[in-house]
């Protein structure tokens, strides 16, 4: 029986506690010999992350159990954190151990206790570890060290070494080699050639980040694993260097192929395509390089915010497994030779960047607007996907999940803005003839990244319950070229707030939403735009503000981690020349202009953007009158894992809708907002 009932107040069977069961997804999809393997969340678990693997019978079982977490902290957003291979004991792994960030070897078909490959260091956030390659023949496993040389965030070197296999460097930290020198403040972990004689990987230096531009740096292999002859051969080398491009060249990934040539993705032409070139066939000075699917504005890598992400790898045959798109993504199979590029059927629009090849088989992570992520394989003899894994199971009734819209809107100067528009949707209720419903806009983290359009149970909670959300790829987001990703340059805190108002205002221009029930929310960068949005509009009627960018000049200097600490000289300009600007874009010091209630989220553990820029916010904002309430979160760091902690923040944003928009809702506890 359909009922009729004021947006906002319908009742749904979506509850948090089911929206933080199945928070998370697969990723770091592997093969080792013929069996698939992969890292899975356990938000019931304090937010673990487990390695699976599926045997050739399709049997599955968890390898690690609690409290080995496969997690590494790298550049703190972590990357690809184990490796495997067989061998006749069986399989050999080495995984990142996310609580002391020491590399462990286990071999699960025999001694499956896992031991230490890695020592402990007392300075600063000590050792840690990123996408492992094994080199078995050498004894070795070669990654990336990231070293604390000091107990400042920004007091880190890193470089390629090599850890012995056979443990002893897990107490001899002069154990482990170290291929690479220092050089080049970040890199990601090398990729070794079919013929084991040369090595290929990605460096980039402060205050470029690497969606700015990287080189792709390659090395000779000598007989003895070091490494010679180490050189950029493409990359933001600048316009006047030998084989150099033009500025601002992002390569977001290397591969090998077969015949000794080196595959990358590059965004010189304002997308991120794939080419090929022959490090070692100099023309005229410059390495010469082509494109393989030129001409398709649509992008074939993205930003890389974890070391070891692949949107393409090489197949047997010669062809690549690619995974493009415009907005959305798809996985396709390129013939590098006619430039013919055929995607797999699916209901899949997003495929995350991990990608496993073994013969002609091809694995990956996709999700589609009504399924969530699953771990697909595609056959590429006969052109079939199948899901293999972590099928999408509705845990609920379809009939209730959000039924998205990608929608383009007009901002400021003309310029398109890309959302996913999810109207309130419950088939048990109407609204009252007239109303019009509220709206929560959604601002996504990064800021360089992009909202996917996926199913997820955590919209579903909202618009279940009559409460529509509009996921904004506003200015700077990725998957639309680099022009649109550069909007943000110099005006981060302008045009992410301006593209967010612009399609709140639309939707209550057009009679979709309820001017008077705005509200907007965020996370990380997200929670940036949302408090920047509460200082600088009176246009929502409240906001959710969640580990959150809230004051510019601090985190300029030494407010955050390493990785991070000079993104600001591009998003707002170089702290030395516009220190004004830092000031008055930071809500810290816009607080007096907060008319709005607002919740605050955080993790008191969270080191990219820590606890005290809340605290300092709070202070600013107290005896103003403004409602308003702050949920920290013991043993949470940048982002929410714990089942108990997503439960108690989506429970607690509802409340505060609920109080601001006048809502009559007795399945959240209330929130206690103080003025």
């Amino acid at each position: 029986m359909v009922t009729t009932a004021p947006y906002g107040t319908w009742t749904s069977p979506v509850d948090a506690r089911t929206v933080a069961a199945h928070d998370g997804r697969p990723a770091f999809v592997g093969m080792v010999g013929d069996e698939v393997w992969w890292t899975e969340p356990r938000p019931a678990e304090g937010g673990r992350r487990t390695l699976v693997r599926r045997r050739p019978d399709g049997a599955e079982e968890s390898v690690l159990p609690a409290p080995w977490n496969v997690r590494s902290r790298v550049l703190e957003y972590g990357g690809q954190p184990w490796a495997g291979t067989d061998t006749e004991e069986g399989p050999l792994i080495v995984f990142s151990n996310f609580d002391d960030q020491r590399l462990y070897a286990c071999t699960p078909d025999g001694d499956p206790a896992p031991r230490p490959l890695t020592p402990h260091s007392a300075v600063g956030g000590g050792l840690r570890w990123v996408d492992p390659v094994l080199r078995c023949d050498l004894g070795e496993v070669w990654c990336v060290l990231e070293e604390f040389t000091g107990e400042r965030p920004t007091e880190v070197r890193r470089v390629l070494a090599a850890v012995p296999l056979d443990g002893s460097a897990a107490e001899d930290r002069t154990r482990v080699r170290e291929l690479s020198d220092d050089r080049h403040r970040f890199v990601t972990g090398p990729r070794i050639s079919p013929d084991g004689r040369r090595a290929a990987w990605i460096a980039w230096d402060h205050p470029r980040m690497p969606w700015d531009g990287t080189l792709a740096m390659v090395a000779r292999i000598s007989a003895e694993g070091t490494f010679e002859d180490v050189r950029p051969v493409v990359g933001d080398l600048g316009s006047a260097a030998p084989g150099g491009g033009a500025d601002g060249e992002s390569v977001a990934q290397v591969e090998w192929a077969a015949d000794g040539s080196l595959l990358f993705v590059s965004d010189v032409s304002g997308w991120w395509e794939l080419q090929r070139i022959d490090p070692d066939a100099p023309a005229d000075g410059v390495v010469a390089s082509r494109a393989l699917c030129p001409a398709r504005q649509e992008e074939f890598g993205g930003p890389l915010w974890n070391v070891g992400q692949r949107w393409f790898l090489p197949l047997d045959d010669g062809t690549l497994a690619v995974i493009h798109g415009r907005g959305s993504t798809a996985l396709g199979i390129l013939d590098p030779v006619t430039g013919e590029l055929v995607d797999a059927a699916g209901p899949w629009t997003e495929w995350t960047p991990t990608l496993a090849v073994h013969g002609s088989r091809v694995l990956g992570i996709a999700a589609g607007p009504h399924s969530s992520y699953e771990l697909v394989e595609l056959d590429t003899c006969t052109g079939h996907a199948r899901v293999l894994a972590c099928r999408h199971v509705d845990v609920l009734d379809p009939a209730y999940h959000p039924r998205p819209r990608s929608r383009t809107f007009t901002g400021p100067d003309g310029r398109d803005i890309h959302a996913h528009i999810h109207p309130p949707h419950n088939p048990d209720h109407v609204a009252p003839d007239g109303e019009l419903p509220p709206y929560v806009v959604w601002a996504h983290g990064g800021p360089t990244g992009r909202a996917p359009l996926v199913l997820d149970l955590e919209i579903a909670y909202f618009t279940s319950r009559g409460i529509g959300v509009a996921e904004v790829n506003y200015g700077g987001s990725t998957g639309y070229g680099r022009e649109y990703r550069e909007r943000l340059r110099g005006r981060w805190g302008v045009v992410d707030v301006e593209d967010c108002a612009a399609v709140a205002r639309a939707l209550a221009d057009e009679g979709s939403a309820d001017r008077a029930r705005l509200a907007i929310r965020g996370g990380s960068a997200g929670g940036w735009t949302a408090a920047a949005s509460l200082t600088t509009t009176d246009l929502y009627a409240c906001g959710t503000i969640s580990y959150p960018v809230l004051d510019l000049t601090g985190w300029a200097n030494g407010g955050t981690h390493d990785f991070e600490s000079q993104y600001l000289e591009s998003l707002v300009g170089p702290f030395a020349e516009v220190p004004d600007r830092y000031r008055e874009r930071s809500p810290l010091h816009r607080a007096d202009r907060i008319a709005a209630p607002f919740l605050l989220l955080q993790g008191l553990d969270d080191v990219i953007c820590p606890p005290a820029q809340c605290e300092r916010f709070l202070a600013a904002v107290a005896g103003r009158g403004v409602p308003h309430a702050y949920l920290p979160f013991a043993g949470e760091g940048h982002g929410f894992r714990r089942a108990e902690t997503m439960v108690r923040a989506v429970e607690a944003e509802l409340a505060l809708y609920a109080q601001t928009f006048g809502l009559t809702r007795s399945d959240v506890p209330a929130l206690e907002l103080r003025g």
